[in-house]
């Protein structure tokens, strides 16, 4: 029997709400070429003299809003889910998570795998959807670390799997929980990059002349906003939703020169529209954290009521759930 080793990456959280803790760790993952792809020199001007020493106190101050008893909502949920799929699992099969910032650390995490002397190792990065700043990362990480062992064993890299049908039944069933026909309109948000990426994808063609938002296009398999928005087409379609009841947006920007629709302001047209209850899920988070807890949850809620909304309900991510964790199974084949 080979031995095995499966990793799960997902993006990271400080190791306390402290503000030397978050500086710590928005200092480590801002100042990733993959996340502010600047040179070098003005990438550390921009990061460390002037997003770093600004934003650190008021992402202090929202992680503490979201901390827990237990620690930090995606370290916590992240834990459970590994001890979930060691009960789901049949063969033996060792397990790890890891965060691409923070601990426990990508590096150390990696090493510990490197002294077991895998036959292969399959690397699952948290991400449905592949991008740049998020699976590319974990893998070029991972590539520049293992290429230094003296065996390298076998390595499978789970690239993205946003249209697995187990993916997106699991997704799909997690949505039906709240009802959705009840609502009257269901935004499917997600994390939004800056586009300049997105047109890195593309070469030569504009984002702009691709119609991903109408139909998955041939060249659009690896374009984040095209995946994003076949996700949505996947989800809506297996819960029978109408086009007009339903939306794809981006939230948790910079500037205006990220990703459109930017999910705020979707909520705050809606709200003009006299749409009184709305449904958000966000299905590029498969765990809860900051930007679903925080953003959607508090910052969003308020946001619609204030605009003259009524009611906002934010889908819970999988996190943990059974359906979640056998989707994992299948797509890794851990069980095979």
């Amino acid at each position: 029997m080979r031995k095995k080793g499966l990793l799960l990456v997902n993006t990271g959280t400080p190791d306390s709400p402290d503000i030397k803790d978050v500086r710590k760790f928005i200092s480590e993952f801002l100042n990733d070429k993959r996340v502010i792809d600047l040179p070098w020199f003005l990438r550390k001007l921009l990061v460390n003299l002037i997003i770093v020493p600004f934003r650190t106190k008021h992402s202090a101050y929202l992680y503490k809003n979201i901390w827990t008893e237990e620690g930090s909502p995606l370290m916590v949920n992240t834990e459970k889910l590994v001890s979930g799929i060691k009960e789901f699992s049949v063969n033996n099969i060792d397990l790890y998570s890891a965060m691409r910032y923070g601990n426990p650390s990508l590096k150390k995490t990696l090493t510990e795998m490197k002294n077991k002397n895998y036959d292969e190792m399959i690397v699952f990065p948290l991400f449905p959807q592949y991008s740049s700043s998020t699976t590319g990362s974990v893998f070029s990480f991972i590539m520049k670390n293992v290429i230094t062992w003296n065996v390298i064993p076998s390595i499978k890299l789970i690239s993205q799997f946003f249209s697995h049908p187990l993916f997106i039944e699991a997704f799909s069933d997690n949505i039906m929980q709240y009802f959705p026909d009840t609502y009257d309109h269901v935004i499917f948000s997600y994390h939004s990059l800056p586009i300049k990426h997105i047109n890195k994808i593309h070469n030569k063609i504009s984002y702009k002349e691709c119609n991903c938002d109408e139909i998955m296009p041939e060249h659009g398999k690896y374009c984040y906003r095209a995946t994003c928005y076949e996700t949505t087409r996947l989800i809506a379609e297996k819960i029978n939703l109408a086009p007009d009841n339903y939306s794809t947006s981006f939230q948790s920007r910079l500037n205006k020169n990220w990703l459109a629709p930017f999910t705020d302001k979707l909520i705050e047209k809606l709200a003009s529209e006299n749409k009184k209850r709305i449904l958000i899920a966000a299905p590029s988070f498969v765990t809860d954290c900051l930007e679903t807890i925080s953003e959607i949850d508090n910052e969003y809620k308020n946001l619609f009521k204030n605009a003259g909304g009524k009611e906002l309900v934010m889908v819970k991510s999988l996190n943990y759930n059974e359906s979640w964790l056998k989707t994992i199974i299948e797509i890794t084949g851990i069980n095979k």
